[in-house]
């Protein structure tokens, strides 16, 4: 049986692949705010995550400012070290 003759091209793979999401600053700030806080009180992830009752695959996200992680295990964690959430109008 002859083999087939397969034709291969090459293209961008940024036409396969899903553009990544923009970080935004806020994700910026609360992971810094998040892994400073977890690395003074001398946790590690897997501590906090049991603590605050989350993967440590999502704190991994959170501590990296991932834009998908769910409000609420991100308000977990933040609970879990002592923190809270600030919300007031931007400075112009």
């Amino acid at each position: 049986m002859p083999i087939p003759d397969y034709t291969w091209s090459i293209c961008d793979i940024s036409q396969i692949l899903p553009r990544p999401m923009p970080q935004l600053p806020a994700n910026d700030k609360i992971a810094r705010a998040v892994r400073t806080e977890r690395r003074r009180q001398g946790l590690d992830q897997e501590a906090l995550a049991l603590v605050a009752d989350v993967g440590v695959r999502t704190l991994h996200r959170i501590e990296h400012g991932e834009p998908t992680v769910r409000l609420d295990r991100v308000i977990a964690v933040l609970d879990a070290l002592g923190l809270e959430l600030d919300l007031r109008p931007r400075e112009r």
